[in-house]
C-alpha cells in the first residue's frame, strides 16, 4: 500500500505539471488529461479534437463513442469503467487547430518531440503491462506503421522509457476514415479487440472494484 500510494502521488504530481505545460505556441488549447488513473493499461490517442478542451477529457465526442463501443462489446467495459480504470495519454495533449481545408491539423514533428517526454515519464511511473495506441500517429511512436494492415490484429513486445510491455494497436475510430468498417480492416479490428479482451491486464480490470462500482 505504501508503494502504491507513492506511485499515485508521483502520478498526481505529473498530471498537475502536465496541465500547466505551454511548450508549443502553435497549439490551440491547453493540455487535456484523463486524470491521474493508476493503471497497468495505457491508451495512447493522437491529439484532442476541438471539443475535448472544453469538455476536459479525451475521446469526448464521436470517435470516443465508437471506441468505447468497441471496449463494451469486446471487453465488457463501458465508457465509465474504461475512463476509471485505464490511463489516457496522447502523442500531443493539446488541440493542434485546423488546417486551411478545415480538417484537424496533424501535430508537427517538433510538437511531437516536445510532448514525448510526458509519455515517457508516464510509462516510467506506471510501468504498464499493456499499451493500446489508437491511430497511425500513435502507433508510429512505438513501431513502424507504414500500413495499418501490417500491425492491426497483432501483439508486439516493446521497450520504451525503461519498461517492457505488450502493445496492441487499434485503428483510429474517427468517421473520417472507413478503414475499420470494411475488409480487411473490419476483420483485423475484431482480431485486435479479441487480443485486448484476452490480455491479462484487461481481465484484471474487468474484475476490479473500480468496475464493480460502475
Amino acid at each position: 500500500m505504501v508503494v502504491r500510494s507513492h506511485v499515485q502521488n508521483r502520478l498526481d504530481d505529473h498530471v498537475a505539471r502536465l496541465l500547466q505545460c505551454r511548450r508549443c505556441p502553435r497549439m490551440q488549447s491547453t493540455p487535456v488529461s484523463g486524470g491521474a488513473v493508476l493503471s497497468d493499461v495505457m491508451l495512447i490517442g493522437q491529439a484532442p479534437g476541438p471539443r475535448e478542451p472544453a469538455l476536459k477529457r479525451p475521446f469526448a465526442h464521436t470517435a470516443g463513442k465508437t471506441m468505447f463501443g468497441w471496449f463494451e462489446r469486446f471487453c465488457g467495459l463501458n465508457e465509465a469503467a474504461v475512463r476509471s480504470a485505464i490511463y489516457f495519454a496522447a502523442v500531443c495533449r493539446c488541440f493542434p487547430g485546423k488546417t486551411s481545408a478545415g480538417g484537424d491539423r496533424v501535430p508537427a514533428p517538433d510538437e511531437i518531440r516536445n510532448c514525448s517526454s510526458w509519455m515517457d515519464e508516464e510509462i516510467e511511473i506506471l510501468k504498464p503491462r499493456l499499451v493500446i495506441p489508437v491511430g497511425r500517429l500513435a502507433i508510429a511512436q512505438f513501431i513502424d506503421c507504414e500500413r495499418l494492415e501490417k500491425v492491426i490484429g497483432r501483439r508486439f513486445h516493446v521497450l520504451r522509457a525503461g519498461s517492457t510491455f505488450d502493445l496492441i494497436p487499434l485503428p483510429h475510430p474517427s468517421g473520417a476514415s472507413p478503414w475499420h468498417k470494411i475488409s480487411p480492416g473490419k476483420e483485423l479490428l475484431e482480431k485486435a479487440l479479441h487480443k485486448i479482451a484476452r490480455h491479462s491486464a484487461i481481465k484484471d480490470l474487468a474484475g476490479s472494484p473500480q468496475r464493480s462500482r460502475q
